[in-house]
């Protein structure tokens, strides 16, 4: 006997009507907005948590850089240093919500794909995440003490440094986050080949306008010094190569 659940042909061409797809998007945008609400619920609560029980040792280890040579970082107005403060809690507490964010946006978009499609965004994922994480840390502990140097010896004799919290702070958080973005070029390159818009032999072809374009890239995220921009530019060019290694054992998708 069939399964009285399982849909034939001529039920899956039928057209459907317009109060089921008006119910179907209805039941759409409510599990939508769950996942909004649980995910801003969760950032929100991460915040005071993070605000109550850890600003002040983040604050320390962000600063630590500057305040391990010497220098002090001030603030030059009166609600700055409060406002800093929630900025980088805020930063905090959406690294530390991003668990249930990541959870509520695979529950609404799980259904709509296949298992094998279920399994390949799962790892995607992962990989994508060990990226970002590895770009961040290579930039802060490898890039980021060389670019802070290279920029107080080029100031060193002509003035004193006097850094505002909210500039330095934005400064750190703007050089090492293009650096967590860079790293999933590898990704990019895997999804380009997957879905035919690019192939190992293009990618090898264009190897000097891309290496190009990424010193370019690394010109414009990073402060303007050489230093800085070949930190970025060099391992992008590594991972270039990786990607076209990842190209070259990704076979596109076969479309109907």
């Amino acid at each position: 006997m069939s399964n009285p659940k399982e849909t034939s042909p001529a039920q899956a061409d039928r057209p459907i009507p317009p109060q089921e797809r008006r119910a179907t998007l209805l039941a759409h945008l409510l599990a939508l907005r769950k996942v909004v609400i649980i995910s801003a619920a969760a950032v929100v609560i991460a915040f005071f948590l993070v605000f109550y029980l850890a600003i002040d040792q983040l604050m320390a280890w962000i600063i630590n850089p500057i305040a391990a040579r010497g220098i002090e970082i001030i603030y030059t107005a009166m609600s700055e240093a409060l406002v800093t403060k929630f900025k980088v809690a805020l930063i905090a507490a959406a690294i530390v919500a991003s668990p249930v964010v990541v959870w509520q946006a695979w529950s609404f978009i799980k259904p709509g794909l296949y298992p094998k499609e279920q399994r390949s965004f799962r790892l995607i994922f992962f990989i994508a995440l060990l990226l970002f994480l590895l770009g961040v840390t290579f930039c802060y502990f490898a890039v980021y003490t060389l670019a802070v140097d290279f920029f107080l010896i080029q100031g060193d004799g002509l003035a004193t440094p006097m850094l505002s919290i909210d500039k330095y702070v934005g400064f750190l958080f703007g050089f090492i986050v293009p650096f967590g973005i860079a790293f999933q070029l590898p990704i990019f390159l895997y999804l380009t080949t997957r879905m035919g818009w690019t192939n190992p032999k293009m990618l090898a072809s264009k190897r000097k306008y891309v290496i190009l374009g990424i010193f370019v890239l690394a010109a414009i995220l990073t402060p303007p010094d050489i230093v800085s921009q070949a930190a970025l530019g060099v391992p992008l060019c590594l991972l270039y190569e990786v990607g076209i290694l990842v190209s070259r054992l990704t076979k596109p998708r076969e479309r109907e």
